[in-house]
């Protein structure tokens, strides 16, 4: 039987996750114009010192997440008609759902209470598009199981 190196479950036909699989909603929606997503979260982790030179133990802080998403401005726009003000940072608070999904194997991550920080555009030159990366400030992340 052909394994995973990695965790030991079994191949889905050999084929692992790629761009198709990845399906996004904002506040419940599918977003369609979206070019790319990114999130993660840290963690101060630190060793605690006591008697002698190394460590007896290690303490664990807070965790601060970071997401951006990547949308064309046509997206953007749908997104900005829904804003009271036209501006992305007056949306309020919404969820971020990624979910990666690979024939019955179903993998979903939560990016919570997102607010916008920013509503940047960037032309040059040559451009024959407009994709905006949004910072997005999350208060935190579900990670799928």
């Amino acid at each position: 039987m052909n394994k995973d190196i990695y965790n030991g479950i079994p191949l889905i036909n050999g084929i692992m996750y790629d761009w198709g699989c990845v399906v996004v909603t904002i506040g419940g929606v599918p977003v369609t114009g979206i070019t790319a997503i990114s999130y993660k979260d840290n963690q101060t982790i630190e060793n605690v010192y006591g008697a002698g030179r190394h460590p007896i133990g290690r303490a664990f802080g807070k965790i601060e997440p970071e997401a951006s998403i990547t949308l064309h401005q046509e997206e953007v726009e749908a997104l900005q008609s829904q804003s009271p003000t036209g501006r992305l940072q007056d949306l309020g608070l919404f969820d971020v759902v990624v979910t990666y999904a690979k024939g019955t194997l179903i993998h979903t991550d939560k990016i919570r209470n997102c607010s916008f920080k920013e509503n940047p555009r960037d032309w040059k030159q040559g451009d024959t598009q407009q994709e905006v990366q949004l910072p997005l400030l999350p208060s935190h992340i579900e990670w799928g199981r």
